[in-house]
C-alpha cells in the first residue's frame, strides 16, 4: 500500500491528517487536544518535512494547542520548539 510521505512517517501507520484533526464535541477531544499530542505531531512533521515546528497554546477551547512552522502570534503562548 503506497502512502503519502508528507502525511505519513515511518513512526506512524495512520496519516498525520487523521491524527491532527479533532472533531468538535468529541468525547475523545480532551485526550486528543493535549500538549503531549501536539508535541508528537510536531515531531512527526519535523521528521517528514525537515523544518522546525512550534507547539503553541492558543487559548481557544476548541483548539487549545496547535503546531506551526511559524512562532506564536497574538495571545498565543510558546510551549515547545522541535528543531
Amino acid at each position: 500500500m503506497d502512502q503519502d510521505p508528507v502525511t505519513t512517517t515511518p513512526f506512524l501507520s495512520t496519516p498525520l491528517t487523521e491524527i491532527a484533526y479533532v472533531q468538535p464535541q468529541s468525547l475523545a477531544a480532551p485526550r486528543q487536544a493535549s500538549p503531549e499530542n501536539a508535541y508528537a505531531v510536531a515531531v512527526q512533521l519535523r521528521a517528514a518535512g525537515g523544518t522546525e515546528q512550534f507547539v503553541v497554546s492558543t487559548g481557544d477551547p476548541m483548539q487549545p494547542f496547535r503546531v506551526s512552522g511559524e512562532p506564536p502570534i497574538g495571545q498565543e503562548r510558546f510551549l515547545a520548539l522541535v528543531a
